[in-house]
């Protein structure tokens, strides 16, 4: 990273005033606990051994009893007092190599994560400081993050659903625990239940106005979980993929009759797989399996920022259903139907199957799938048994 705190002409360092794009860092307090962090981490390593921040590096002299600070002039002993002076000049630095070192601690995918929101390996401290006091806004699916800085340089955390982003904190529902989560994602805005968390149907109305990086972490991870496990391991090179043939291979007990679909005859079933659930439209996450190592799918995996691994638990429940339906053998059905007609049952499928029958207006008339429209297909070209065109679904039972 770029020296963030340069030399003057004296050999003093001081904190950068603005950030790359001339934004104005915040005042930064050295807190306390920052500073006996340092001397902590200091204590374990051995004399002359540098700790290093971003623009400078501290490390202790025992043949002085002190400390020495490099910034890229000339190496300066100092005493404690003095560099708690330096450090605190410093404070910016500091605050961040404490944040991440000790708050946040271990690598892993909290830290990547927490890491990525402020684009901590790409700026320096005070570009990032700088939008930080403005607000840095992040999307994870549905979510916005927006991550601040106090002028102790800790983070803190504003996590909403992303329809409620100007939405003022007072009109919404508070929470401070991550457990509460649980229930935010439950059901949708219609009170129906929520079988797939990725799904695009999060409710909104509530924020977790305040949360520290721990914190935010649960959070996320309790709203869309192991999606920022799965992004971090993808991140490593360390994805690993489970394809669809896999996956149904060690189905068992009732699930077990997904295997008996794949008859070698292609894969054309798994594209209408993939295109019924795993669209955009109907979950956050990018696809990554294919229908094996081999042999990739005709449909497009989507563009989320979280990736999917494996076919997850809706997919193989309802690829079971589609099996014993795709089991069946073809009839052919004679009936009569206008050309108008034909073009309103083609609007209705698409409307069910696209999640838009709840916005189409009752007075709307000219939309094939609007329901005064199909009830009156309905009256016209029903039975009393609910035959369409009168032609029964099983002739030979009729």
């Amino acid at each position: 990273m770029a020296d963030s705190t340069p030399a003057t002409d004296g050999g003093e360092a001081v904190d950068d005033e603005a950030g790359d794009d001339g934004t104005a860092t915040p005042e930064i307090d050295l807190p306390g606990d920052a500073f006996d962090a340092v001397l902590d981490a200091l204590d374990d390593l051995d004399p002359g051994e540098p700790l290093r921040f971003e623009g400078f590096s501290v490390a202790r002299d025992d043949d002085e009893g002190g400390y020495v600070l490099a910034d890229g002039g000339r190496p300066r002993p100092m005493d404690e007092r003095e560099l708690h002076e330096a450090l605190t000049e410093r404070a910016a630095a500091v605050t961040d190599w404490y944040a991440f070192e000790r708050v946040v601690g271990e690598f892993g995918p909290r830290r990547a994560f927490l890491r990525w929101i402020e684009d901590a390996d790409g700026e320096t401290v005070a570009t990032r400081y700088a939008a930080l006091a403005e607000g840095i806004e992040r999307a994870w699916g549905e979510l916005k993050i927006t991550a601040t800085v106090t002028d102790r340089g800790e983070r803190r955390y504003d996590v909403r659903h992303a329809d409620d982003a100007d939405v003022s904190v007072d009109d919404l529902e508070a929470h401070e625990d991550p457990l509460d989560a649980r229930d935010l994602v439950t059901f949708d805005e219609m009170g129906r239940y929520r079988p797939l968390k990725t799904a695009p149907s999060l409710a909104g109305g509530w924020v977790f106005p305040d949360l520290g990086p721990r914190d935010l972490y649960e959070t996320v991870e309790t709203i869309y979980p192991a999606t920022v496990a799965n992004w971090h391991r993808e991140r490593e090179g360390e994805l690993d993929v489970t394809h669809w043939r896999e996956t149904m291979e060690r189905q068992s007990g009732i699930y077990g009759v997904v295997k008996t679909w794949d008859r070698g005859e292609g894969h054309e079933h798994v594209d209408w797989v993939a295109e019924a659930c795993c669209d955009d439209s109907q979950c956050l996450k990018r696809r990554e399996w294919e229908y094996d190592e081999d042999t990739d799918l005709d449909v497009d995996g989507g563009d989320g920022v979280f990736p999917c691994r494996e076919p997850c638990s809706v997919v193989v429940s309802a690829a079971r259903k589609w099996t014993r339906l795709e089991s069946e053998q073809p009839r052919t059905y004679e009936f009569e139907l206008t050309p108008s007609e034909k073009e309103q049952v083609e609007a209705i499928i698409d409307a069910v199957a696209d999640g838009r029958t709840d916005e189409i207006r009752e007075a709307d008339t000219k939309e094939g799938a609007n329901r005064y429209r199909a009830r009156f297909l309905r009256a016209k070209r029903f039975d009393d048994e609910g035959n369409l065109g009168g032609v029964p679904t099983d002739p030979d039972e009729e």
